[in-house]
């Protein structure tokens, strides 16, 4: 039953044609909501509904509550803000409530984000510890979150009429808005989802390999024969298989209960998190794995067919693709899953590195020179392959307690996990350093080649170095981290967040490196010919 303001004599008409008073109503929902301090607050997306029970406060007719901002039903809220809210006085045994429909939003004006906490702190004090948290506000985890009511329900079966509706049009959103709106949001869901912004991780070695193979062309004088059809499909394959063994990872450790598990995820670390926040089905996650599997199969078998005159012709491609397929299917699913067993870092290093640098190098190569000259492009990779396994490791340092439980058994909780169960870095600290300086040395060894034997290397190679010294600092900051980790009273929930710079700038070690170690590769090919 709808009912209409009447502008005239300020009374709300029902659909029987009886009338009530507009303040009257507008007094009886006021009551209500004077009277309670919880309510009941749903949210939902992509058929995955979540519900809670938050304080809350008044402002006007919004409603502010208090949450925590990776926790659920804010995840959910971030991609539908669209929620109902339940609120029955504890008095009222259940008959007389309010059943409200709105928009909500995380408050980020900072002045109202201080009127927010005031408001919420008169009703209760339950969280004021956490929102003067210095750690939690710093790292964005504390949230103020503001609903607007479209709709608000007066349920009163004490009364005659026993529902009545009170309308809020101005906080209505058009139907385009909340398509534009649903467009972006779910199209930023699947990047989360894909993980998109480490697609770097393939960028760097497609475009190494395919840089390398245009400057033996160059060298050849035949860049008449580069084929930019083959580029493409190359690089679209190589992102459909990291996206889809970045789906399959997800979709695996939530099988495993992995991610379930780990309490102290980030940006870098714990996967996607979109199955564990309810913002997409597993099964969506596992159907968009093996479509990515899919299209990989289909570029490859093109390209094997446009170089090798049949799909299965037995060509180097064909073996890895083949290869990188397995690797990135393996990875966490299946009978034998690699990371499980200790071979997910030798997986990640082999797929980003080798793989895909020799991939893209035999691709745009093969038919243009009688024997494939591979050399030059492996080691062009080793280095790469290196960084990228750095990234992994590092990354595993947060991951490492859950991992464990799930039996998950990486390197990380083989060599952090001592006798009687505690966790020390020290051994994983040292591999870690290790790594770089063998990245380093690598480097090298391609500059050295390039004087020495410059179809193997490019002395231009040198120009890479200055992309390590963000490993320098991320060794450094991960030395200050340990003893604050080993410390009798460390606090275990809060110090991984403090390696996230570590993280971070171990990732803008690879890329950078890895950009300058292709402009390296460029410019040793216009030296060419």
């Amino acid at each position: 039953m709808r009912q209409e303001l009447h502008p005239l004599t300020g009374q709300y008409r029902l659909n029987d044609h009886t009338t009530i008073d507009a303040a009257h109503l507008d007094s009886d929902i006021d009551a209500i909501l004077d009277s309670a301090k919880r309510m009941f607050i749903a949210t939902s997306v992509d058929g995955n509904s979540s519900g809670a029970s938050v304080f809350f406060a008044r402002d006007g007719v919004d409603l502010l509550f208090f949450t925590f901002n990776p926790s659920r039903k804010a995840e959910q809220i971030r991609t539908n803000p669209r929620v109902q809210v339940a609120i029955w006085p504890a008095d009222q045994s259940g008959i007389r409530g309010l059943q409200i429909e709105g928009n909500c939003e995380l408050i980020k004006d900072t002045d109202a984000r201080q009127r927010a906490r005031e408001a919420i702190l008169q009703v209760t004090t339950a969280f004021k510890d956490y929102m003067d948290d210095e750690f939690l506000t710093r790292n964005n985890v504390v949230g103020y979150y503001r609903i607007k009511p479209i709709t608000v329900k007066l349920v009163d079966f004490h009364s005659s009429t026993q529902f009545q509706w009170r309308e809020f049009p101005e906080n209505r959103v058009s139907a385009w808005r909340e398509l534009v709106n649903a467009v972006g949001s779910r199209t930023l869901l699947w990047l989360r989802a894909l993980r998109a912004p480490f697609f770097t991780a393939t960028l760097i070695p497609v475009l190494l390999g395919a840089l390398i193979a245009y400057g033996d062309q160059r060298t050849a004088g035949i860049t008449a024969d580069w084929d930019w059809s083959r580029f493409w499909l190359v690089v679209i394959g190589a992102l459909c298989a990291h996206a889809g063994t970045n789906l399959a990872n997800d979709f695996g450790d939530h099988l495993s209960r992995n991610d379930e598990w780990n309490k102290v995820p980030s940006p870098f670390n714990g996967g996607s998190r979109v199955i564990q926040a309810g913002l997409l089905a597993p099964w969506k996650i596992a159907l968009a794995a093996v479509l990515c599997l899919v299209a990989v199969i289909a570029i490859g078998l093109r390209l094997n067919t446009t170089i090798g005159g049949s799909p299965l012709a037995p060509t180097p491609l064909l073996g890895v693709g083949l290869l990188g397929c397995l690797l990135g299917a393996a990875y966490t699913l299946g009978p034998y899953r690699l990371s499980y067993r200790g071979w997910g870092e030798l997986a990640i290093a082999l797929g980003f590195g080798p793989v895909m640098v020799l991939g893209a190098h035999y691709v745009m190569t093969a038919g243009v020179f009688p024997t494939w000259q591979w050399m030059a492009p492996l080691l062009a990779s080793l280095p790469i392959a290196l960084l990228v396994t750095m990234i992994v490791w590092i990354n595993e340092f947060q991951d490492v307690p859950a991992d464990r439980k799930a039996g998950k058994q990486t390197w990380l909780v083989r060599t952090a996990y001592t006798a009687d169960g505690s966790i020390h870095y020290e051994r994983p600290l040292r591999i870690y350093q290790h790594l770089g300086v063998a990245s380093l040395v690598l480097i090298l060894l391609l500059a050295f080649l390039g004087f020495a034997a410059p179809s193997l290397g490019t002395p231009f190679a040198l120009l890479a170095l200055p992309g390590l010294l963000l490993g320098v600092y991320a060794m450094r900051t991960t030395r200050r981290w340990l003893p604050k980790w080993n410390a009798p009273d460390a606090d275990r929930q809060r110090l991984p967040y403090e390696l996230l710079a570590a993280n971070a700038a171990t990732i803008g070690m690879h890329f950078v490196t890895g950009i300058l170690l292709i402009a390296a590769y460029g410019v040793h090919a216009l030296t060419q010919g």
